[in-house]
């Protein structure tokens, strides 16, 4: 990045340097001022967001690069009153002459920043579309739901047709559903129905492991109305699954839970591990794809979180929670109007 910003700064100062109101002679003295100050600029923007590299963490990349614009003109602001101050004190000049030159670098500054956060926004974009393609593709190549599953669930349907009919349809029943909603290609549903699904795969796997398997669901009366993509919740299940509770002999437990701040919606699934790890963590092909679902779906501030702690593996979806009608200010304003005119 350093080298791509002087190579950047540089190529500035030579275009500056060949513009026809500079003097043949002295070009190459321009162009050796004009690379010192850019360089300046460009290098204290830099030093800056590095210095605010932990405040911008969790900023979403289009704003980082409206902050990154703001910082190169304060830097440029910043630079221009050095060389003021060093030129003051070496040779008096006019103040009109100084102030000509402040409003040049500050529409420099600001031109060549738009210019660069219109490239960024449009390599923003197609990123965001090769991603949602890349996606597509990995969804129709991967099997959402493991064949391992499917054979399981049919020879537990059939264990179960003779002494337990009920069970035995509710488990074909919620397979048709996983399965419809597999078949349905890369889409976004309501999170309520996701988490309907989830169920539904919980369900299954209980039959297959009985008295092995716990079950806890932690979910708020009322599901917040936002969009996931489709079967974002199930596979961390299905992970969780395969490498909590199947390698356990005696079993496991598996908590899905629901957050709602005003900021973030957090579902998490949390599951034990077994005593001994398993020699393979598998290729995380569906943590990876969810994950970049999610900040297709959420231009980037939806993501996926996974670690350790106590025993347990803890995954966690963070999804940006709704804007509510209360935090609209024309909204604020209509229902300070109604008020009023209630009140009169």
């Amino acid at each position: 990045m350093i080298i791509w910003v002087v190579l950047a700064g540089e190529g500035l100062a030579a275009v500056l340097a060949l513009a026809p109101n500079v003097i043949d002679g002295g070009r190459w003295v321009f162009f050796g001022l004009a690379s010192l100050i850019v360089q300046w600029v460009l290098l204290t923007t830099l030093g800056c967001l590095y210095l605010l590299r932990h405040r911008l963490a969790g900023v979403r990349p289009p704003y980082i690069a409206w902050c990154s614009l703001l910082l190169l003109v304060l830097a440029t602001w910043l630079i221009g009153g050095l060389l003021w101050l060093l030129q003051r004190s070496l040779v008096p000049t006019a103040p009109d002459h100084w102030m000509m030159m402040f409003l040049r670098l500050t529409g420099i500054a600001v031109v060549v920043g738009l210019l660069g956060l219109a490239a960024f926004q449009n390599h923003w974009r197609t990123r965001q579309l090769a991603v949602k393609a890349k996606q597509s593709e990995l969804e129709a190549l991967q099997a959402r739901i493991r064949p391992h599953f499917l054979f399981n669930t049919l020879n537990t349907g059939a264990a179960l047709i003779h002494q337990r009919p009920e069970d035995a349809e509710r488990v074909l029943l919620d397979l048709a559903d996983l399965f419809r909603a597999a078949l349905a290609g890369p889409r976004e549903i309501p999170l309520a129905e996701e988490f309907a699904l989830t169920r539904r795969y919980l369900e299954i796997e209980s039959l297959r492991f009985r008295e092995r398997l716990t079950i806890h669901w932690r979910l708020p009366d009322t599901i917040p109305d936002v969009l996931i993509p489709t079967l974002s919740v199930q596979p961390l299940a299905e992970n969780a699954i395969r490498h909590g509770i199947e390698p356990d002999p005696a079993g496991g437990t598996i908590w899905v839970g629901l957050d709602v701040s005003e900021r973030w919606i957090d579902i998490e699934v949390r599951n034990t591990l077994p005593p001994r790890p398993a020699a393979s963590i598998g290729h995380q092909v569906g943590q990876t794809s969810v994950h970049a679902r999610l900040q297709a779906l959420t231009e980037g501030q939806g993501q996926l979180q996974t670690h350790q702690e106590n025993g347990t593996y803890i995954a966690v979806i963070r999804l940006p929670a709704p804007r509510r009608a209360d935090d609209d200010p024309l909204s604020r304003h209509a229902e300070r109007a109604e008020s009023q005119v209630s009140t009169r």
